[in-house]
């Protein structure tokens, strides 16, 4: 992995999926298949330094280099699953503190269980939601990876809902902020519903 490019950087609110590929017939097959055997190796020996390593892979290398594995797979597949864990960190770990802001909000008025599913502590500052955004990707590598994914699909839900709130507050004197922050309450609200079904799909041992 050490061998991808270092990345173009994307500004914190391009949370957005990254295009290209000239071969997409042998990059999904790829990507199916590099998913799979990371995944079955660091779970068959979950050494703690190898995790680690792999949850900070994005940071370290780029979130281009994660594309470049599994972007190009479809949204209900492991490859497809693991680049939206992915992504998802990458959002917190660059704007945790607008995320913060958006965690709590949607924390506040949602009365179901996503706030408790999701796992983040009350009150929950950006230190707080970086180290849960690390836990859910722990979990793919060390623990229950349906789990895993039902938690980050809580998260999104929260932070899609404090996301909608917050961009009605900003409508009338920031319109510009407004926009962003709906068009990111859509990507995460669309990252929710994949990231569900896709645990359901592990359940059901059909996640590959």
């Amino acid at each position: 992995m050490a061998d991808f490019h270092r990345p173009v950087r994307m500004p914190a609110e391009h949370f957005d999926f990254v295009k290209g590929g000239e071969d997409p017939a042998v990059l999904v097959r790829s990507a199916h298949e590099t998913a799979q055997a990371l995944v079955s190796r660091v779970r068959a020996n979950p050494d703690p330094e190898v995790v680690a390593r792999l949850i900070a892979f994005a940071e370290r290398e780029g979130i281009d280099a994660v594309a470049e594995l599994w972007s190009r797979a479809a949204a209900l597949s492991l490859p497809g699953a693991l680049w939206r864990l992915y992504l998802l960190r990458e959002m917190v770990r660059r704007d945790a503190q607008q995320v913060s802001v958006a965690y709590g909000r949607g924390a506040d008025r949602l009365a179901g269980i996503d706030p408790v599913v999701a796992g983040a502590p009350d009150p929950a500052g950006p230190d707080e939601l970086l180290a849960l955004a690390d836990a859910i990707l722990r979990g793919v590598f060390e623990g229950d990876l349906a789990l895993a994914l039902d938690r980050a699909a809580a998260f999104s839900r929260v932070v899609a809902d404090g996301s909608v709130d917050l961009a009605d507050d900003a409508d009338a004197t920031e319109p510009q902020r407004a926009d962003v922050l709906t068009r990111r309450a859509s990507r995460l609200a669309q990252l929710a519903d994949e990231l569900s079904a896709s645990a359901r799909l592990q359940r059901d041992g059909a996640l590959d």
